[in-house]
C-alpha cells in the first residue's frame, strides 16, 4: 500500500475508492499514477477527462473532423478560442518543467489498460462548462476573461526558476482558474465547484469494488467535503438556456440604432440626420475592418466584413464576425498541416495568428468586437452630433 500526502482513500456503499490529487504539469505526478495503479490493481480507473478530450489525446486525427462552419454558426468561436488559449497556457508551463501536460492521465490511460482496469471518464463535458461559464458572465466580464488569458499566456514566458519550482507541486491549470475566480467568482462556481459536484458522483457511482481517481489536486478538497452530499447530475449537464437579456440586447441594440437616426431627424433636422447615418456606416465599415485586419484576415474577408457590418447591426440573428469567419474559410481552408501543427501553434502568440485555425476564430471574434466598438461610438456620438 502507497503511503502519500497526494493519494487519498475513502468508501462509499461498500466500495473502496483511492483518490490520487495531481499536478497536470508534474513528471512526480504521473510516476505516482502508475506506482498507485499497479499497486492497488484495481476494477475500474477514473480519469478527469469528459469523452471530447479523451478523444483528443487518443486520437490524435480527431482535430481534423473539427467543422468550422459548424462551429462559427452555432456561436462556439470564442469558447474554442478561449479553450486554446487555456491550453497554450498550461503546455507553455509543462515545456519549461519539461513533461507534456496531461502526462499524468495519459499515464493513467496506460497503466489501466495494462493492469486490465476499466476506464471511466469522470469529468463533465468541456463543451457543458465553457458554455455554461460564457453564458453566466456579461459582455464586459467576457473581455476582462479574454484579457486575463492573454495576459497569462504572455506572462508565461517570464516566469522564474523559483516559480517553475512551485509549480511542479501543484496543478497549473486549476490555479489559473483560481486567480480567475477570485476576481470573478460566477466563473469558479462553474468551473471548479461544479465540477468538484459532477467528479464526486462520477467516480463513487464507478463500476467496480476498487476504484482509483485520478483527478486535479484543486479539485481533491472539494470533492471530499461534498462526498456524502446527493449529487443531481442531471441538473449540472444542463447547458444553460439563452437569457432574456441576451434577447433584449439583440433586439433593442438595432432597435436603438433606428431610434437614433429618426431623433437625429426629428430633433436636428435633415443635415444632422444625414450626418448621423453617415457617421454610423463609416463607424461600422471602419471599425470592423480594423478587426479583420488585426487578425491577419484576407483582404477580400476584410472586405466582405466591413461590407456587411451595417446589415448585421441592424439583424439581431447575424454577426459580422460570422460572415468573415465563413469567408476565411472559403479562402483559406486549414489544411492537415495545420491540424497537426495546432498544438505547437497555441504556444506562443505568434502562432495563433500564424496557424489557420486558430486565425480564423480571431478573425470571428476580433471583427464582432470592431463592429461592436463602431456603434457603440456612434451612440455615444449621436447627442453631440444631435444636439451640439
Amino acid at each position: 500500500m502507497i503511503e502519500n500526502n497526494d493519494v487519498h482513500r475513502l468508501s462509499y456503499n461498500g466500495k473502496e475508492i483511492i483518490i490520487i490529487g495531481t499536478a497536470h504539469v508534474s513528471q512526480k505526478s504521473a510516476d505516482l499514477v502508475r506506482e498507485v495503479i499497479e499497486d492497488e490493481k484495481p476494477d475500474t480507473v477514473c480519469i478527469e477527462l469528459c469523452d471530447s478530450r479523451f478523444q483528443a489525446m487518443t486520437q490524435k486525427q480527431k482535430w481534423q473532423d473539427t467543422d468550422l462552419y459548424k462551429i462559427i454558426k452555432e456561436k462556439k468561436a470564442t469558447l474554442l478560442l478561449a479553450n486554446f488559449m487555456l491550453a497554450s497556457i498550461q503546455k507553455k508551463i509543462g515545456k519549461k518543467l519539461g513533461i507534456k501536460p496531461g502526462e499524468e492521465m495519459a499515464q493513467a490511460i496506460r497503466s489501466a489498460e495494462s493492469a486490465g482496469s476499466k476506464i471511466h471518464l469522470a469529468d463533465r463535458d468541456i463543451r457543458t462548462t465553457l458554455s455554461r461559464a460564457w453564458k453566466t458572465i456579461t459582455f464586459w466580464e467576457k473581455l476582462k476573461l479574454m484579457a486575463q488569458f492573454s495576459g497569462s499566456l504572455i506572462g508565461v514566458d517570464d516566469i522564474s526558476e523559483e516559480e517553475v519550482e512551485k509549480l511542479k507541486d501543484k496543478d497549473m491549470l486549476e490555479t489559473l482558474l483560481s486567480e480567475i475566480g477570485e476576481t470573478q467568482p460566477k466563473l469558479k462556481t462553474i468551473l471548479i465547484d461544479e465540477r468538484d459536484k459532477y467528479l464526486t458522483e462520477k467516480i463513487r457511482t464507478a463500476p467496480g469494488e476498487r476504484i482509483v481517481a485520478v483527478v486535479g489536486a484543486g479539485h481533491v478538497p472539494g470533492i471530499k467535503a461534498g462526498w456524502e452530499a446527493s449529487i443531481d447530475l442531471n441538473e449540472l449537464d444542463k447547458k444553460p438556456e439563452k437569457g432574456h437579456w441576451g434577447t433584449i440586447l439583440a433586439w433593442g441594440i438595432p432597435a436603438l440604432i433606428i431610434a437614433m437616426f429618426a431623433a437625429s431627424y426629428f430633433m436636428g433636422g435633415k443635415d444632422v440626420g444625414t450626418d448621423m447615418i453617415l457617421f454610423w456606416l463609416v463607424a461600422n465599415l471602419v471599425f470592423t475592418a480594423i478587426g479583420a485586419a488585426v487578425a491577419f484576415a484576407h483582404p477580400f474577408t476584410i472586405i466582405a466584413a466591413a461590407l456587411s457590418s451595417p446589415f448585421t447591426s441592424l439583424h439581431p440573428l447575424i454577426a459580422s464576425g460570422w460572415v468573415a469567419g465563413i469567408v476565411q474559410v472559403l479562402i483559406s481552408k486549414p489544411k492537415v498541416r495545420d491540424f497537426e501543427s495546432l498544438p505547437d501553434d497555441i504556444t506562443s502568440v505568434k502562432g495563433f495568428w500564424h496557424n489557420k485555425i486558430t486565425r480564423i476564430l480571431l478573425v470571428v471574434v476580433l471583427t464582432n468586437l470592431g463592429t461592436t466598438f463602431g456603434n457603440f461610438l456612434s451612440i455615444i456620438i449621436f447627442p453631440l452630433k444631435t444636439f451640439w
